[in-house]
């Protein structure tokens, strides 16, 4: 019995989701540039022509990576622009990033595939993009912290200085993640934003 079209689109999505974990997982241990198209495809288990039949180029695949990366992080951001309490807000997104490197390597590996494409000579518009986001999202994460100074739930301090420190806590994490692998221990919510929580406010 000949396939129908919904299960034609089933399969190409799950041969694309097969595809992006295979790239995230070699470009985070090769990097982008030693990284080749049957590299991709032997990792994700499939032929290297059934590979190009999704992607004829390893940059349309790294930049609709990158495209995702970029969407990410203005979700954040505007999760960070609501009303809601600065600090719940900063504990809810921690909390989901320990959780994401205690789970797998998945999130560790996506950090470094976008810290790689800040890299990269030359960078395409999805690029250009991601950096764009990427410093909006510091930004935003600065006026998050200044509200919570204004109402006593964060420490005082120079804001934009807090979100560097902050988010470079998450992008050493996940190096670590990627370098000690199983020896990794993934640390508590208290350890990693206690730097920034005003004294007597329970994280």
């Amino acid at each position: 019995m000949p396939r129908t079209k919904e299960q034609y689109e089933a399969m190409r999505i799950v041969t694309r989701n097969k595809i992006h974990s295979a790239a995230i997982k070699l470009f985070a241990k090769k990097g982008y540039a030693a990284t080749s198209v049957k590299d991709i495809a032997e990792e994700a288990r499939i032929s290297t022509g059934l590979m190009y039949r999704h992607y004829q180029k390893k940059e349309d695949l790294f930049n609709e990576l990158v495209t995702y990366a970029a969407e990410g992080l203005d979700r954040v951001a505007k999760r960070f622009k609501s009303t809601d309490s600065p600090v719940e807000l900063i504990q809810q997104f921690t909390l989901e990033i320990l959780n994401d490197l205690e789970k797998d390597d998945e999130y560790a590996q996506f950090h470094m595939l976008m810290n790689q494409s800040s890299t990269i000579e030359d960078p395409s518009p999805q690029i250009k993009h991601l950096n764009k986001q990427s410093e909006a999202m510091l930004h935003q994460t600065a006026r998050l912290i200044e509200r919570g100074q204004r109402i006593g739930q964060f420490k005082q301090g120079n804001t934009i200085k807090m979100a560097f420190f902050y988010f470079a806590s998450i992008q050493g994490l996940a190096m670590m993640k990627i370098t000690m692998s199983e020896k990794f221990i993934t640390p508590s919510l208290e350890i990693i934003i206690s730097f920034l929580i005003e004294d007597g406010i329970s994280p």
